[in-house]
């Protein structure tokens, strides 16, 4: 697995590499947005520390950016920052961050964070299921999405590697009410560290591009107080 490190402190970022390539991680470390996305364009690395306050492009606009591109490798993204109000980790979550660490941080807390994202793409392994409902169908072997348009016509849903993982969770159930940490737990695994509410900031991600009007879902419904749940009838 290929890790970019984004960070503009010298001594965070060497500390931050002699870990990762202690558990047998290739890195590499750039310390300016700029540079950054470069590099994500260039080497399409599997996952990005990304510090939020760097030179340049900071970390938001980094992070912005690289999930209005998705592509075949979507990478996972963990924030690091100094600040550690509650707005700043929602916003850091808005923008896309799949987990959120405040400095200073333990290097073995955030070698178990990035371990627990990766785990929850090996957790797909080996499966061959395609779910099929009456508006969308999913082949989970090849991780194709795709919208039916009628008359046995399909155009391809453009979802990031967490959007397809949890329009898959929930069409494999439909019906069923999941709570979130029922869906952390299913997408990220029993280590997940961060922030609950990830969970609602990728609901509303996934709704923008399936519903025809995200604010009024047809088929990622909100149960209220419970959680959420997925109805597709024709």
């Amino acid at each position: 697995m290929e890790i970019l490190i984004v960070e503009d402190e010298a001594e965070i970022a060497q500390l931050i590499q002699i870990y990762m390539e202690k558990e047998g991680f290739s890195c590499r470390v750039c310390r300016d947005g700029n540079q950054a996305l470069q590099i994500f364009q260039e080497q399409k690395p599997d996952l990005i520390i990304l510090d939020l306050m760097i030179p340049g492009l900071d970390g938001l606009e980094i992070c912005a950016r690289i999930r209005q591109q998705p592509g075949p490798k979507d990478p996972y993204i963990l924030m690091l920052t100094a600040r550690g109000e509650e707005i700043d980790r929602i916003i850091g979550l808005s923008t896309g961050a799949d987990d959120y660490m405040v400095k200073p941080f333990s290097p073995k807390e955030l070698v178990a964070r990035v371990r627990a994202l990766f785990r929850r793409s090996l957790r797909q392994g080996g499966q061959t299921h395609t779910y099929r409902t009456p508006h969308f169908q999913i082949d989970v072997d090849q991780r194709l999405a795709q919208r039916c348009l009628g008359n046995n016509e399909f155009e391809p849903l453009d979802l990031t590697a967490l959007e397809f993982d949890l329009l898959s969770t929930f069409m494999s159930y439909p019906g069923r009410v999941w709570n979130r940490t029922q869906l952390i737990d299913k997408l990220w695994g029993s280590n997940f560290f961060g922030d609950e509410r990830v969970v609602d900031t990728h609901i509303a991600r996934l709704r923008k591009k399936i519903e025809p009007d995200p604010s009024n879902p047809t088929f990622v419904k909100t149960v209220i107080g419970v959680g959420y749940k997925f109805e597709d009838t024709v």
